[in-house]
């Protein structure tokens, strides 16, 4: 899906998958205290999959439930080939355990320090490519 080779040297990018307008700023100031310097911000499954064919990500946060689409669809085509650490930011958490068991998911409303926690977990727990054995 996306290479992150060309852009190694690049600052942190995070592609951030949500409907909502406060809470897409609100990720997108904790994962600047983070580090990450560059954004795209997309409100459906379809621009966060171009999104990410134009800039692999360092990260994802991905809502589930989007006003076109959902973020476990877009996320399992853009870590198809390429892992990528995800954290779900959603108001239904059992729905995309369903979907992705070891998923790193917060629950809204989040506690900016939980997001930071599972920023972290994120980087060490990658969703796998599909078809990948665990």
């Amino acid at each position: 899906m996306c290479s992150r080779l060309l852009h190694e040297s690049q600052p942190m990018h995070a592609l951030i998958i949500e409907d909502q307008f406060l809470v897409a700023t609100l990720v997108e100031d904790v994962l600047r205290d983070l580090g990450y310097k560059t954004f795209d911000r997309v409100d459906n499954d379809a621009e966060a999959i171009a999104a990410a064919r134009k800039r692999c990500p360092d990260l994802i946060t991905a809502d589930q439930r989007l006003t076109d689409g959902s973020g476990v669809n877009a996320v399992r085509v853009i870590c198809d080939m390429h892992p990528i650490p995800v954290v779900f930011v959603t108001g239904y958490p059992g729905e995309v355990l369903e979907l992705v068991p070891d998923a790193v998911v917060i629950s809204k409303p989040f506690a900016v320090r939980t997001l930071r926690e599972a920023v972290l977990q994120a980087k060490i727990e990658t969703v796998p490519p599909r078809g990948a054995t665990a």
